[in-house]
């Protein structure tokens, strides 16, 4: 997040850091808060949360079930849902980013709660799209393919799977944060006013393939 900061404030913009712990929705209150009082008001909402749990489902928990779906689709939806009163008291503008996954589109292997929850945000997507677009809210999503993140690394460390996703990717590479920019700048910008309910691979043509 200081990175963050420092990359934010180079460019001579302001930067807020509001620390949240969304395993429940307890939070978001304040979250809306500190965001109306430090900017005035909320224009663009980028739901970018979200855990992973791997087991073999025969074996997956409860806990670990709990945990994700908590995480990457209970809290995403009331934040949305939190942020949407607002723009709509405000006249009815502003753009909501979800964060999907390729897991929005196919099942996975050993990530049973994951993907229910990437899957259920692609439904939300839409749905919040239907009942807001008419109200000047744009909701969509970016579903990332395979990228060299913190949650990919025990698959980058298995030379087995490594090699087998690359080998499906047309582009050849693990995807970088980078790759992921001008689909946001897009989804946040007015070029995307007539644009609603979009689930957008960023996948090196994973789903392509």
């Amino acid at each position: 997040m200081d990175d963050t900061a420092r990359q934010v404030e180079a460019l001579g913009r302001r930067f807020l850091a509001v620390k949240a712990d969304l395993q429940t929705t307890a939070p978001v209150p304040d979250i809306i808060e500190a965001g109306m009082t430090f900017g005035g008001g909320i224009d663009i909402l980028v739901n970018n949360s979200g855990i992973i749990r791997r087991a073999d489902a025969i074996d997956f928990s409860e806990q670990d079930w709990d945990d994700v779906m908590n995480v990457n689709l209970k809290s995403a939806f009331f934040l949305t849902q939190a942020v949407a009163k607002q723009m709509l008291a405000g006249g009815g503008r502003g753009k909501v980013i979800n964060i999907a996954s390729m897991l929005s589109f196919q099942g996975g292997i050993r990530v049973p709660s994951y993907t229910a929850s990437k899957s259920g945000l692609a439904g939300i997507t839409r749905l919040l799209a239907c009942e807001w677009a008419g109200k000047g809210i744009n909701v969509n999503a970016i579903a990332p393919g395979y990228f060299a993140t913190d949650n990919t690394r025990q698959l980058r460390d298995d030379p087995d799977r490594n090699a087998a996703i690359l080998d499906r990717i047309p582009a050849g590479r693990w995807g970088s944060p980078a790759d992921l920019g001008g689909a946001a700048v897009f989804l946040a910008s007015s070029a995307s006013d007539y644009v609603h309910g979009v689930v957008l691979p960023v996948d090196g043509g994973w789903l392509a393939r």
